[in-house]
């Protein structure tokens, strides 16, 4: 008779020690995506204004605080609460005035530990960043 050796066969999957640590790593993921998802929706949203603002064919004409309050409506539709129409900087050397705007987004994770992301945005994709006026 033939005898058959019993093959060890190898255990595989998580151990409870395993396990804990994937799930601590994706709960530290999924929260750092929650605090970072608003601020680049945000972030777009003031691209998109700015890019439109740059397109219109009056924006030569307006005046520093037409384009301001333009600015703030235009933001206030958009749910935009980050930059507000004092922060964004006109640059009035070039044919068509470069509105852009510098920001720091800054949130609290856990206990003392912050998140901070800087943004910068422009009507010209082209044009460096101004100082703010």
């Amino acid at each position: 008779m033939y005898r058959t050796r019993a093959m060890k066969s190898k255990q595989r999957g998580l151990t409870m020690f395993g396990f804990l640590f994937v799930a601590v790593v994706l709960v530290m993921v999924a929260m750092l995506a929650m605090k970072l998802v608003p601020a680049y929706i945000e972030y777009f949203s003031v691209k998109k204004i700015l890019a439109t603002m740059g397109q219109e064919s009056d924006l030569k004409s307006k005046s520093n605080a037409d384009i301001r309050s333009d600015f703030a409506r235009r933001a206030n539709v958009g749910y935009v609460t980050v930059v507000k129409p004092e922060d964004i900087a006109i640059d009035r050397h070039g044919a068509v005035p470069v509105i852009s705007t510098d920001y720091t987004f800054r949130t609290k994770l856990v206990g003392n530990v912050s998140l901070v992301v800087d943004f910068s945005a422009s009507s010209d994709p082209n044009a460096a960043p101004v100082e703010v006026e």
